[in-house]
C-alpha cells in the first residue's frame, strides 16, 4: 500500500503540478508575466459576464421571463414546499 501512494505522490509532484512548477519559476524572473496571467483570467471572466447580461437582456426584451409571483417556488408567500 504504501509504494501505492508514494505513486500518488510522485504523480502529483512530479507531473501534475508541473504548470505550477513553472509559474512559479517566471514568478522569480518576471512579475509582470505571471501577473498576466491573471489578467488573462480577469478579461476572459468579464467577456464572459458582459455576454451573459447581454443574453438576459434580450431575453427580458423579448417578454420571455415568466414574472408571475409563483412563476418560481422561491417566490411569493404562498410558494409550496
Amino acid at each position: 500500500m504504501k509504494d501505492f501512494f508514494e505513486l500518488i505522490q510522485w504523480l502529483f509532484e512530479e507531473f501534475l503540478f508541473l504548470p505550477f512548477h513553472a509559474l512559479r519559476e517566471l514568478e522569480l524572473t518576471s512579475w509582470f508575466l505571471a501577473n498576466g496571467i491573471n489578467w488573462l483570467f480577469f478579461i476572459v471572466a468579464f467577456a464572459a459576464f458582459i455576454y451573459w447580461m447581454g443574453q438576459l437582456k434580450k431575453f427580458n426584451d423579448n417578454n420571455e421571463e415568466n414574472r408571475d409571483s409563483k412563476a418560481h417556488r422561491f417566490l411569493g408567500k404562498n410558494a409550496e414546499i
